[in-house]
């Protein structure tokens, strides 16, 4: 049995963020990070790994230094990394993405004991499509918005999260999940995990190596294929300074405060 992770590297929205003339967003001028969701989804990999002992393959679509985040979730306990790689899948929008990680997963062999997980969505785009989109182009049943997980032989018990409560299924593997922070709680690198790290094997699929995938369609990937158009995208203007009253709800402060407010003309 093996656990696939699909994962992904993204802009650490708590700093600046800026956009390409085309839309896309400058990955090149942002600090990166691990996909919040997508640690949840790898925690629970391990999980597994620790009652079953099987192996945990991660799995990313993103340019050369994704490697680096690829590397840190060896650190933490995965046995394996891929790394799917090439300009032509560069501005890929979420079907697109799904179809080139479906090949990619494809190539490193899905199997009937084993389970495919995603986290529930990237904060960068926000869409939870990927994953869903992935479990249709490998043909695999999915559950989404796991909040529990129990695997007995062949089959896995998920908790399913609802806006009103909680759903249980039962689903046979091969199966794809995707996972919610209320899932667990990430665990950390450690220091045995980091020197591990660089032992392990890390793979590298470029364009040549899955091009001969159905799936890998010249017309239907990077961003050129991509059928979702953005209409424009742009850097927020950053607000202007605030305007501090003196302390105290005195008089003179608020015949202050209702000039200030009847020259903006909001009163």
């Amino acid at each position: 049995m093996k656990i696939i992770v699909s994962v992904k590297q993204v802009p650490d929205t708590s700093g600046k963020v800026a956009v390409n003339p085309d839309g896309t967003l400058d990955r090149a001028s942002m600090q990166a990070i691990i996909n919040p969701d997508d640690l949840n989804a790898v925690e629970a990999a391990l999980k597994l790994k620790d009652e079953t002992g099987c192996k945990v393959v991660v799995v990313t679509m993103g340019p050369p230094p994704a490697a680096g985040m690829l590397r840190e979730l060896m650190a933490r306990g995965a046995d394996e990394g891929v790394l799917v790689s090439a300009r032509e899948f560069g501005g890929s929008d979420t079907y697109a993405t799904s179809q080139i990680l479906a090949a990619a997963i494809s190539r490193i062999g899905v199997e009937k004991d084993d389970v495919v997980m995603c986290g529930r969505q990237a904060i960068d785009g926000d869409t939870a499509q990927v994953g869903p989109q992935i479990a249709e182009k490998l043909h695999l049943p999915q559950v989404t918005y796991a909040a529990d997980i129990q695997k007995t032989g062949d089959t896995i018990t998920v908790k399913r999260m609802l806006e009103d409560g909680y759903m249980t299924i039962k689903v046979k593997t091969p199966c794809l999940l995707t996972c919610i922070k209320e899932l667990n709680t990430p665990r950390y690198m450690s220091v045995g995990g980091i020197f591990e790290a660089y032992g392990k094997p890390l793979q590298t699929f470029d364009y040549e190596t899955l091009k001969d995938d159905a799936l890998i369609d010249p017309t239907t990937i990077g961003l050129k294929g991509s059928p979702t158009n953005i209409l424009t995208s742009f850097t927020p203007p950053l607000k202007g300074a605030g305007l501090m009253l003196n302390e105290g709800d005195d008089k003179a402060n608020c015949e202050k405060l209702a000039g200030i407010l009847a020259k903006k003309h909001i009163i």
